[in-house]
């Protein structure tokens, strides 16, 4: 995937497989998500970062050359949290058009509004199963892939 710069927006080119950057602290959800999809068949690039500084030096690098078509972003985060950087990536000129799904163990009505309100795309709470996993990855994935439209 590469990407064309048109008015301060970046508009994805080249779609072949999706290219999912995925902030997430704790290792064993990491290697859950990453087996999740790999069992499920699909070949779309997994990137990682385990905090919020990581994700922003990751897509400030990416934007030389690609970024990713989604994020799915932890709230519970050391360092700097979901909610601090879905607040920043949504007044970011070049990243405001990634599609953010808020990925996490949070089950709060406030907590879902006010990340609606920041400008979150898709609110997941976090399954307790692994069968439950592969049902959201197989979700998220044929949606994002096959319904959606990301520009």
């Amino acid at each position: 995937m590469q990407f064309a710069d048109c008015a301060d927006t970046y508009i994805y080119t080249n779609f072949q497989r999706m290219t999912i950057l995925i902030a997430e602290d704790d290792a064993d959800d990491r290697f859950l998500i990453q087996t999740a999809f790999e069992e499920k068949g699909f070949n779309d690039k997994l990137d990682f970062v385990e905090n919020g500084i990581e994700l922003m030096l990751y897509l400030n690098t990416a934007a030389q050359k690609a970024a990713p078509h989604i994020i799915l972003l932890d709230l519970n985060m050391p360092k700097k949290d979901g909610r601090e950087i879905l607040c920043e990536l949504k007044q970011h000129h070049l990243f405001k058009r990634i599609p953010i799904i808020v990925f996490t163990t949070t089950k709060n009505e406030k907590e879902i509004r006010h990340c609606y309100d920041l400008g979150a795309n898709t609110y997941i709470v976090k399954p307790t199963s692994f069968d439950g996993l592969l049902s959201i990855v197989e979700q998220i994935h044929f949606y994002w892939e096959h319904a959606a439209a990301i520009s």
